[in-house]
């Protein structure tokens, strides 16, 4: 760890905690989609959004402390980075729910429900992560299984993709469907990214 002679703004530390608490909310939110039924899935689409809100919160608040800080506790460009990652899993997930429901979609099609699963450990996994970014220590692990997860993601994207165009769906539901799993995609993708950035912040900081 890199000696530092001046203090520095410690209250990043307790907002990346907070914003990736609020993802785990959205994980599970997700995890309550696949079994529930639509009027169910209309009311977890309000508490995602909501979920969703508070994420948009905690990232303005993490850019106002950044506009307003003399010092920081790792570059600037890398306390973006990670808040807007942090922000795009939200925005992600929010998306996937509000899909399902303006689709009106009846039954996810199977793998969906591991998409989600890979989701709800990649967000267990970044929760635990981020109070170990004041000290920086026992964040290899985190990062190496983010980055293994993501892998698995892939795989089963590619496995539903190949599942929808089967020739079993209705175009109109390949569409639809489709858009669904991708999105969820993206946020795995957005998992990613965050490892990443924590992995660059204690290279730097190393």
């Amino acid at each position: 760890m890199r000696f530092r002679l001046t203090p520095r703004e410690t209250s990043f530390y307790d907002m990346f905690a907070a914003s990736a608490d609020n993802i785990v909310t959205g994980s599970k939110l997700l995890m309550e989609l696949l079994g529930a039924d639509t009027p169910a899935r209309a009311e977890i689409a309000e508490r995602m959004r909501a979920a969703e809100h508070a994420g948009d919160d905690a990232t303005h608040a993490i850019f106002h402390q950044l506009n307003s800080s003399f010092i920081t506790p790792f570059d600037r460009e890398d306390i973006y980075s990670l808040a807007s990652s942090l922000d795009d899993i939200m925005d992600f997930m929010e998306e996937a729910v509000d899909l399902v429901v303006l689709y009106n979609v009846e039954e996810l099609p199977k793998g969906v429900d591991q998409q989600i699963e890979v989701l709800a450990r990649a967000a267990e996994l970044t929760a635990e992560a981020m109070p170990h970014l004041r000290t920086m220590d026992n964040l290899t692990e985190y990062w190496i299984e983010v980055n293994r997860l993501e892998n698995q993601a892939d795989q089963i994207h590619r496995k539903l993709l190949a599942h929808l165009f089967n020739g079993k769906y209705d175009a109109m539901d390949v569409l639809k469907l489709k858009q669904i799993v991708d999105v969820l995609e993206e946020a795995a993708d957005a998992f990613e990214h965050v490892a990443n950035t924590v992995e660059t912040i204690a290279v730097k900081e190393s």
